[in-house]
C-alpha cells in the first residue's frame, strides 16, 4: 500500500493511494499512521479493505509528512562510500548515528526554509525506514520484520552549523522544515528488495545526486539492528539512512542552497518530492 497524510499542516488525515492513483480517505478506519496503527496487524487489516469503496478525496490536497511527528527521527551519516570520499572522511567502522529534531519533519512538497543567517544549506536524498513494531536488541536477520515501510527523505543540512560551530552534527540537521518525508509511506510488503533502489536529486533542474541503495556501507537490516542496541525503537520512528555523493559540500566550488532554488528528488517505487527553498521567516 501507499499510505498518505493529506490536508493542511497540523490537520492532516490518513489516506491511501488506490490502483488508479487517487487518494482514498481512511479517517473512518484509523485516526493516523502512528503507534499501533503501523503494526503488522493494523496494516494487514487496511490492506484487506475494499479500497475502491473508501471515500474518494476530491481535488489535489497538500500531502503532509507520511507519518506524524515521530518520537525519534534518527539519521545515519557517511553510509555511502562515494559520499564519505567527497566529504574527505574515513569510512566508518560502525554506523554513525545522529538525531534530527522530530519537529523538523515536513511535507514532501512544502517549502524548505533556510535558518536565520544560513550560508551553507545543503541537500541529501535518502531512503528512510519507518518502524512498525517496538523493538530493542533486534537481531539483524529479523530487522525488516520490525519495519512498517519506506519513504523518501531529504536530510536537509546547514553545513556551517553542522561542521564549523562545534559539538554534534544535530545543530545543522534539525532546523524547521529540514526533514521532508513522503509523498507516501510504501509498506514493506510492496518493496521486493529495498537494498536495490535508485535515488536521485536535482537542484534547479540539474542532476546533483544519483545512486543506488545497493551501495550502502551498512545495510538497512544492519542499521535497524544497530540502532536498537542503543535505544528502543517505537512504531512511527523514522531512521533516514545516508546519502550518495553529489551534495553541495563536496563540490568545487560548493553550490550551497539559496532562496529561490528548487529541489526535486525521488527513489524508485517510493515517489518523489518537489520543494522550493525560501529565506528564514518567523512562524507565527
Amino acid at each position: 500500500m501507499k499510505l498518505v497524510r493529506y490536508g493542511r499542516p497540523g490537520k492532516e488525515k490518513p489516506g491511501l493511494i488506490d490502483a488508479e492513483g487517487r487518494i482514498r480517505d481512511l479517517s473512518h478506519e484509523i485516526p493516523d499512521f502512528a503507534g499501533k496503527h503501523l503494526s503488522p496487524k493494523s496494516l494487514k487489516k487496511l490492506s484487506k479493505l475494499k479500497h475502491k469503496d473508501l471515500p474518494l478525496v476530491r481535488g489535489e490536497p497538500r500531502f503532509g509528512p507520511c507519518v506524524p511527528q515521530p518520537g525519534n527521527f534518527i539519521a545515519i551519516g557517511l553510509n555511502y562510500t562515494d559520499h564519505a570520499a567527497e566529504a574527505g572522511m574515513a569510512l566508518p567502522k560502525e554506523p554513525i548515528i545522529f538525531n534530527k529534531a522530530p519537529n523538523s519533519i515536513s511535507g514532501p512538497n512544502d517549502d524548505i526554509m533556510l535558518p536565520k543567517g544560513a550560508v551553507k544549506g545543503d541537500w541529501e536524498i535518502e531512503i528512510a525506514i519507518v518502524i512498525g513494531t517496538r523493538g530493542t536488541y533486534i537481531k539483524e536477520a529479523d530487522a525488516l520484520d520490525y519495519v512498517a515501510g519506506f519513504c523518501v527523505c531529504n536530510d536537509v543540512s546547514e553545513r556551517e552549523y553542522q561542521i564549523e560551530r562545534a559539538g554534534q552534527w544535530t545543530k545543522g540537521k534539525g532546523c524547521p522544515t529540514f526533514g521532508p518525508v513522503g509523498p507516501w509511506l510504501v509498506t514493506a510488503d510492496e518493496i521486493e528488495d529495498p537494498q536495490n533502489l535508485e535515488l536521485w536529486l536535482d537542484v534547479n533542474g540539474v542532476r546533483q545526486q544519483s545512486g543506488n541503495t545497493s551501495k550502502m556501507i551498512f545495510s538497512l537490516k544492519k542499521i535497524v539492528s544497530y540502532c536498537s542496541e542503543f535505544m528502543t525503537l517505537d512504531p512511527g520512528d523514522i531512521i533516514t539512512t545516508g546519502t550518495p555523493a553529489g551534495v553541495a559540500l563536496g563540490r568545487k566550488p560548493p553550490n550551497f542552497l539559496k532562496a529561490g532554488d528548487t529541489i526535486s528528488c525521488g527513489i524508485t517505487s517510493l515517489g518523489q518530492q518537489a520543494n522550493r527553498v525560501i529565506a528564514w521567516r518567523r512562524d507565527d
